[in-house]
């Protein structure tokens, strides 16, 4: 009889570049000032990458980070998945750049494109191709450059995107599940709110606008965000027979601390039991939550054992949510 197998995350890495563009330095640039933002947002600086600094840079530099703490070895890693909207290239993927630096030579490499909720995504499958046998040791990594596709004109947006990586090793675990509910959705219609032209001049008809660049509906999003995640918290806890009180950690994408302020008022989820990476690092996209979980290993807040709930959310709308128990018990 084959023994069931269970993921497990075991190290964790992240990386910013250095430059940092703070609120003042915005106000130097657009129509704006950091009470305007602080009280919008919630973000008092950003890390932007320098100009020939990629995605696959930062999350090569996340991955190393995670290498040098945990003292593990990457070349028994057979699957690596990449959750970015901003890769380097349509191709080759930025999971296969990564390939190539660590010579990983027995690894699948792929991306995924779910936004803002794409390490969720990227956990997902990990979870379900390791309990299904498929793998046993999976590199899961999300990074961004948002600062590339940016208006620095526009100030409605430029004052929220960041660019940071993070990565995480998923193993195989056969003594514990780790992995203990999630829930998937997606609202395609909600498309408009949240776009950017790509190789289509026009879309059923419809110029595409923002000249490569992020346009939002940003009163519409926030809405549907609040909306969504509190809805899908309850979805979570009712898969996992378990209530608010029994998580210890809620995770949700750093869009805004407003939003997660409103998802934490409307869900009844405390504020005092969140982490997040937007205040020091602006909106990195499916960057944010592995930013914000790093910080908190860092800090030591963040234990083994730890329930948590992780929410990403973002454009498509697209939108996941997992529970999980932390399962790294320290650094080396």
């Amino acid at each position: 009889m084959t023994q069931l197998a269970h993921a497990r995350i075991t190290a964790i890495g992240s990386y910013v570049p250095e430059r940092i563009l703070t609120n003042d330095d915005l106000e130097k640039m657009v129509d704006t000032n950091d009470e305007w933002i602080v009280q919008r947002t919630g973000i008092k600086q950003r890390h932007i990458a320098a100009e020939d600094e990629f995605t696959s840079h930062l999350c090569i530099q996340a991955v190393e980070q995670l290498q040098n703490r945990y003292h593990v070895a990457l070349n028994d890693v057979d699957l690596i998945v990449v959750a970015t909207t901003t890769p380097d290239y349509s191709f080759p993927t930025v999971s296969c750049r990564i390939q190539q630096h660590f010579g990983m030579e027995q690894a699948g490499a792929i991306d995924l494109n779910a936004t803002c909720a794409g390490f969720t995504y990227g956990l997902h499958l990990a979870n379900g191709l390791i309990a299904a046998g498929l793998h046993r040791k999976i590199l899961v990594v999300a990074g961004e450059t948002m600062s590339k596709i940016t208006d620095y004109s526009d100030r409605n947006t430029c004052i929220l995107f960041g660019d940071g990586a993070g990565a995480v090793l998923v193993e195989r675990d056969l003594e514990a599940s780790w992995f203990e509910a999630f829930t998937l959705g997606t609202n395609g219609e909600g498309g408009i709110h949240v776009y950017r032209s790509g190789l289509a001049e026009q879309m059923d008809g419809t110029p595409l606008i923002g000249n490569g660049k992020i346009v939002q509906n940003g009163r519409e999003v926030f809405k549907w965000a609040v909306r969504t995640v509190s809805s899908g918290i309850e979805q979570l806890l009712q898969q996992a027979v378990l209530s608010l009180e029994d998580i210890d950690w809620f995770v949700p994408h750093s869009a805004n601390l407003r939003m997660i302020e409103s998802i934490c008022e409307k869900s009844g989820m405390p504020l005092a039991k969140t982490l997040q990476s937007v205040q020091d690092m602006g909106n990195t996209s499916s960057a944010s939550i592995p930013l914000a979980l790093e910080a908190a290993v860092r800090e030591g807040r963040l234990k083994l054992g730890d329930r948590v709930m992780l929410y990403g959310f973002g454009g498509g709308l697209t939108h996941a949510g997992l529970i999980l128990r932390w399962g790294i018990s320290k650094e080396i």
